[in-house]
């Protein structure tokens, strides 16, 4: 089978999706459709709609776009199927129902941002680095009817540095979950579909990757410093973690302030101020954890632009 030969829908929806979708249509694949989020509403009175970053790369391309509102909907249903499809590609898309992922004939494969059968859910990027693991990957594996749990096809590891935030591995296994979806593809075709997988081990020591909420990001200063500086880059630059500032840290006008917290230093400075003290030392902006101090750097006050550390005490008061 030719690459050209082989039918391709590709379903996805943000920027860490459209790499692959790229790698795909310039390497001269058949993609024939792709399905994505419906447009969502933006701006102040919510009346412009903004179209995903699949859709906006497949329409430049000439790509026909799909985008249903329920995944079981009849018309779109016979709509996908009118496409004729060999295999289905999802990278970064919702969860889809039997009579979607078993239509075509090769199947439905996904690409997942972590080692499987490790970090299932819809956040593992976070999850790896908020647990401080020093190496996660990326994974293809055939859907079924669980989340995440199909057979495994290929995995590419990927190193975290101790320093890196969520960003930065973002953007790592945005380009090697490119890579290893194209050579998924070239599986399929050099087999004809009948790609070697295998069934996942589960253990009873798996981390799960679940979806975050704004309650998921309030920092819990009464841990050691070590997990409070993991929890805090695992969650930079997006969504970011939080916390709310008291009366007994800074001035009681300024009290009740929320501040996102995007990257902190740690000191090796041990502590017995209670947890979640501020305390400034020169230009620095330290803050107590169950152990050790550590160096605030990079923060954001509610309703004002992200800034430096030493940019916030010049205009607060502890």
């Amino acid at each position: 089978m030719e690459k050209r030969d082989l039918r391709i829908i590709f379903m996805g929806t943000p920027e860490f999706a459209v790499e692959s979708l790229r790698q795909l249509v310039e390497g001269g694949y058949n993609v024939v459709a792709v399905v994505t989020q419906p447009d969502k509403p933006v701006g102040r009175h919510q009346d412009t709609l903004q179209p995903s970053e699949v859709k906006k790369y497949a329409q430049a391309h000439s790509i026909p776009v799909l985008q249903p509102e329920k995944m079981k909907d009849p018309e779109f249903i016979e709509e996908l199927r009118s496409f004729k499809a060999d295999l289905q590609v999802v990278v970064a898309f919702r969860m889809l129902p039997e009579v979607v992922w078993a239509m075509p004939r090769f199947g439905t494969f996904n690409v997942h941002a972590a080692l499987l059968p490790q970090y299932r859910g819809a956040a593992p990027i976070n999850w790896a680095v908020i647990n401080g693991e020093k190496q996660t990957g990326v994974t293809t594996f055939f859907l079924d009817k669980n989340i995440d749990t199909g057979r495994i096809i290929a995995q590419k590891t990927f190193d975290i540095p101790d320093d890196a935030d969520a960003e930065y591995v973002y953007n790592g296994l945005m380009y090697l979950g490119a890579e290893i979806c194209k050579e998924t593809v070239d599986r399929v075709i050099e087999t004809d579909g009948n790609v070697p997988s295998m069934a996942q081990q589960d253990a009873h020591n798996l981390k799960p990757a679940p979806k975050i909420f704004k309650e998921t990001c309030e920092i819990n200063w009464q841990q050691p410093a070590k997990k409070v500086y993991d929890f805090i880059r695992g969650l930079s630059p997006y969504p970011g973690a939080w916390c709310n500032v008291t009366s007994s840290q800074i001035a009681k006008s300024q009290a009740g302030t929320m501040l996102k917290v995007f990257k902190t230093r740690k000191t090796g400075l041990r502590t017995q101020a209670p947890a979640g003290t501020l305390q400034a030392e020169g230009r620095q902006l330290l803050v107590a954890c169950a152990d050790e101090w550590l160096e605030i750097v990079t923060l954001q006050v509610a309703g004002k632009k992200r800034m430096d550390a030493k940019d916030f005490l010049n205009g607060i008061r502890l």
